[in-house]
């Protein structure tokens, strides 16, 4: 289940630091890379924000709704975002490549005037119980068990299987879960349910779990 936003009457709104925020169709998660076309007026005014100061805005999931026109319901999991470079498109647009830095958790939503905005805290991992070797491993081979049922996929249907992103895989725990979130072909929802782990054994858990639903799925279509 989706973790959605917290209220303005929440007995945290006391606390965090004010953000602007870009509500997306999508989970965007620390050390991935986000493309981003911006064309609507309010995030126009948005990018302009960042690039005049630090270049920073957060990034949460939209549970409901659209991407466009506003009236969705958030998650108050999200990550921040760091503009890395920028294109102006044409009048009021923006070609944006950007990063994901660290996990945030939203204290309380602001009034969405001229762009959204939330106070923000960090959420940074609980720590490493000694676990995670273990935990990435059970990872990797899921991984490699997709890959292998993807291929046999491909070669009855007489095509070329489309590759999974490569392993690159960092030595902190937390940045390595990452990666392996990265590495799998999951839904959104999987997705943001390994964002809000407490940590990166938890995190291993949710990704093998939803890595073995995505094997029984392919296993079926074998069938």
């Amino acid at each position: 289940m989706l973790r959605t936003m917290t209220g303005p009457d929440s007995p945290d709104a006391a606390r965090g630091h004010e953000l602007p925020m870009f509500p997306l169709g999508a989970v965007l998660l620390p050390g991935e890379a986000l493309p981003l076309r911006v064309f609507e007026p309010r995030y126009h005014e948005l990018v302009q924000r960042c690039l005049a100061t630090d270049g920073r805005f957060g990034v949460v999931l939209i549970e409901r709704g659209a991407e466009v026109g506003g009236g969705d319901v958030r998650t108050d999991v999200g990550t921040v975002a760091e503009i890395v470079d920028h294109a102006t498109t044409g009048p009021g647009r923006y070609s944006l490549a950007c990063r994901g830095t660290a996990r945030i958790r939203v204290v309380r939503w602001l009034l969405d005037a001229p762009y959204p905005l939330a106070e923000a805290e960090p959420w940074p991992d609980s720590e490493d119980d000694g676990g995670w070797p273990a935990a990435r491993d059970r990872v990797v081979a899921a991984r490699a068990e997709l890959v292998a049922l993807w291929r046999e996929l491909a070669d009855r249907a007489r095509r070329r299987a489309t590759p999974l992103p490569p392993l690159a895989l960092p030595d902190d725990p937390s940045d390595c879960s990452y990666a392996l979130t990265t590495a799998l072909p999951l839904s959104e929802a999987d997705r943001h349910r390994a964002l809000a782990a407490a940590g990166p054994v938890e995190r291993a858990a949710i990704l093998v779990e939803a890595a073995a639903d995505v094997a029984d799925a392919l296993r079926f279509r074998l069938q």
